[in-house]
């Protein structure tokens, strides 16, 4: 009686076992035919990614760039990319020609006959003269003159409207993904979000005290006036003709960079004079102390230039203008004349 009461039992029993089996077969099925779905495409696969494995990175074999002072220029790859990467230094050589009040209505987009390579040397190739070279790794970023974060196409178009005294790029314009090319050309080499050594200006200890704008002056004469001539108007390529752009440009006056630019403040002038004045010195041993620097800086920055409409909007956060910005307001009670020249020590 008690072995009959179990039969049902292990009957049961070995239903579930049946079951287990049945399932396992089914997977085991599904799994086999998978493999000989995918069979043909495992030797590709592990092909590339052999391949992957095996091709060094620029990051892995030292060969990222860390000074701007070692950047050698690539060759253009014969690519779309390459050409508007090309197009693009063109741009920046010559801006005059192609974006300047002399191009056609359409295409005039600076208010001066300045070359975006009238202050990032050789075509934003020179270190310390606010070298293109890494510049796209490091967008996008914050800019407190704008109060936000910005794209490299901001910060283009921000040159446009001070440095050239003009206006907006249409970001989609061929002019602009030219330029954002070229620079992206010149950045290929640098770790994104690093930056390197020569980027920027030279450091500079800023004098505790006011410009001597008369000191500035006997710089200029002194320095300066070879090249950019007495009356500071530069040297034009044509003779008494600018429409052709500046073999030295003009420090101020209607065909310079307005009074917003970076080159209007003078600590920041006076870094760029020191390391890349006059033209062609070494920044490693440059040749204008740093109060010369300082008050050459201030005695061209003396001197009126076109003005910027609606620089009361800069710095919407007014604790993050800098110290050395000449246009009210400000965060401080310190006078518009000691923000120009200082005496800096606030």
């Amino acid at each position: 009686m008690k072995n009959d009461h179990n039969q049902p039992v292990n009957l049961l029993r070995e239903i579930n076992k049946l079951s287990k089996v049945a399932k396992a077969m089914s997977i085991l099925f599904v799994v086999l035919v998978l493999l000989i779905f995918l069979l043909p495409f495992i030797p590709y696969q592990q092909q590339h990614a052999s391949a992957a494995v095996e091709q060094p990175s620029k990051e892995t074999d030292g060969q990222l760039l860390n000074s701007v002072e070692d950047f050698k220029m690539s060759p253009y790859p014969d690519t779309e990319d390459g050409k508007m990467a090309a197009y693009g230094e063109q741009l920046i050589r010559e801006t005059y020609k192609y974006l300047g009040p002399e191009a056609p209505k359409v295409a005039a987009f600076t208010g001066n006959r300045l070359a975006c390579a009238s202050c990032h040397l050789e075509a934003g190739t020179k270190a310390y003269a606010a070298p293109y070279v890494g510049l796209s790794a490091l967008f996008p970023v914050y800019s407190g003159r704008d109060g936000k974060v910005g794209t490299l196409e901001d910060r283009i178009n921000g040159c446009f409207e001070r440095s050239m005294n003009g206006k907006k790029l249409p970001i989609d314009s061929k002019e602009m993904l030219a330029m954002v090319s070229y620079i992206k050309h010149l950045s290929a080499d640098v770790r994104i979000g690093k930056r390197i050594k020569g980027q920027g200006f030279v450091d500079l200890k800023v004098p505790d005290r006011k410009a001597d704008l008369n000191h500035g002056q006997l710089v200029f004469q002194k320095q300066c006036v070879s090249c950019h001539q007495q009356d500071g108007q530069g040297l034009p390529k044509l003779a008494n003709n600018p429409k052709d752009g500046y073999v030295y440009p003009p420090l101020w006056g209607a065909d310079s960079f307005n009074d917003g630019a970076g080159m209007a403040r003078v600590i920041t002038a006076a870094k760029f004079i020191k390391g890349n004045m006059p033209l062609g010195v070494d920044p490693s041993e440059p040749i204008l102390s740093d109060e010369e620097a300082f008050d050459v800086a201030a005695y061209i920055n003396s001197f009126d230039r076109p003005q910027k409409p609606n620089k009361e909007l800069d710095y919407p956060v007014l604790s993050q203008k800098p110290r050395d910005a000449a246009y009210p307001p400000y965060a401080d009670n310190i006078t518009q004349e000691q923000h120009k020249y200082g005496p800096f020590n606030f």
